[in-house]
């Protein structure tokens, strides 16, 4: 049997709450629309009391931010850098044009081709969030975007050194100082001084998030990524603490980050919420945790492994960490959620910031139908075809003839028929 011990908001409050979201962007967005950098400049005034003479960084801006950092943040960026790009290659690489002779004269095809400009975004007016750039500009390069923007809000009134370096040896052709709904309404619409990209990508709250959802059809998106939401699928061979770590190391992203835990133990449901409380305590982002494990977190009692993978498959969270006895069990058995952390020696952290897979991931029940950002992401798959025979268009064209001609569509089915009568006659 299935006990829900604690629950986070009901979908109602939630509902409402994203209502006002989708209001205040459609707003933004028709605002940058019509007068462009004069309405960035002002929610960007507004909303992160910044308006410089120009939101691109310089060249010399640029390295002035990468300069003033320690020789050994720069290495630590270069080395997350370094493990995401030799995945993203090996994604690459497992994506072939192919070319094949179907029937004998008729040749079917597709490439593998890069969107041609994409805007990241990256977070950072809260925490400044360096991996985001790994994951976006730089997958985006492997992939063979020819031009990749890049914006992410001013920290603590500037330029976040930290997040400038990250764009820059990820390879971004703009860097721009520019955060939230306007930043992504100014890559997708265009400007005067920004133009308009093909494609946008990144993370963000929940109104970058809208944002993306509302510009979707004008511009590509990878998928829509709101708030974190993490799961802690675990038995009795982890303890109640490591829980609570790996909870609310997730959790802070925000005050609306869901945290779940669906556990076989009944020990782990009774200790979490006390160990829940001692691990926020100690933790800088305590006022945080307090508010969006009050709301969103939820502790679910399953009876079995079955029971829990039930749960886990409707929860659909983005993050999903496994400790149990056998993991692979949930490896082998999962179909929807964001990535998988399967046992206690990694966690949601490492693949956030370090270990080389993409941290862009679904959310809000979309891995039951994407996966996350991934270089394939960045290609479009076209198809092509050609004939090299008269006798080859005469048989393709007959048959489309009689189907066409089942449709009902003359148009369709001279086009078949032109080539047939000329075609027989040479």
């Amino acid at each position: 049997m299935i006990h829900y011990i604690k629950r986070g908001k009901s979908k109602a409050v939630k509902a409402e709450l994203d209502a006002r979201v989708r209001a205040t962007v459609e707003a933004i967005l028709a605002d940058v629309e019509a007068r462009g950098d004069a309405a960035v400049r002002e929610y960007s005034e507004k909303f992160d009391q910044w308006a410089p003479e120009s939101f691109r960084l310089s060249e010399a801006e640029i390295r002035a931010c990468i300069d003033s950092l320690p020789a050994g943040t720069l290495e630590d960026i270069r080395f997350a850098q370094a493990q995401i790009r030799r995945f993203a290659q090996i994604q690459r690489n497992s994506m072939h044009d192919v070319e094949v002779e179907t029937l004998p004269g008729v040749v079917l095809g597709h490439r593998n081709i890069p969107v041609n400009s994409v805007g990241c975004y990256i977070p950072g007016g809260k925490y400044p969030l360096i991996a985001s750039a790994h994951m976006s500009v730089l997958t985006a390069k492997v992939a063979g975007v020819k031009r990749v923007i890049a914006c992410a809000p001013p920290f603590q009134g500037r330029p976040c050194p930290e997040i400038v370096a990250a764009m820059h040896l990820a390879g971004a052709d703009e860097i721009y100082c520019l955060g939230g709904v306007q930043a992504v309404a100014a890559m997708a619409l265009g400007t005067g001084s920004i133009p308009a990209v093909d494609m946008l990508v990144g993370p963000g709250n929940a109104y970058v998030a809208e944002a993306k959802r509302q510009l979707f059809g004008r511009v590509g998106i990878d998928l829509l990524a709101g708030p974190t939401e993490t799961l802690v699928i675990c038995d009795d061979s982890v303890d109640a603490e490591l829980v609570a770590v790996d909870l609310m190391g997730q959790a802070e992203h925000g005050p609306t980050s869901p945290a779940y835990c669906i556990t076989t133990s009944r020990k782990i449901a009774d200790e979490l919420p006390e160990a829940i409380e001692r691990v926020r305590a100690r933790l800088p982002s305590a006022s945080v945790l307090e508010v969006s494990w009050r709301d969103y977190g939820e502790i679910i009692l399953c009876d079995t492994d079955g029971e829990a993978l039930q749960e886990a498959e409707r929860l659909c969270s983005e993050h999903v960490q496994v400790m149990t006895r056998d993991p692979d069990w949930y490896l082998r058995n999962m179909t929807c959620y964001g990535a998988l952390f399967l046992g206690h020696r990694t966690n949601v952290s490492y693949g956030d910031k370090v270990i080389g897979t993409n941290h862009t991931l679904p959310t809000q029940g979309a891995g039951r139908y994407t996966g996350g950002l991934w270089v394939g992401k960045f290609i479009k798959t076209h198809t092509y075809q050609r004939v090299l025979t008269d006798e080859a268009s005469v048989m393709i064209g007959e048959y489309c003839s009689r189907l066409c001609g089942y449709e009902q569509l003359s148009g369709h089915k001279e086009q078949a028929d032109i080539r047939v009568r000329r075609l027989k006659a040479a």
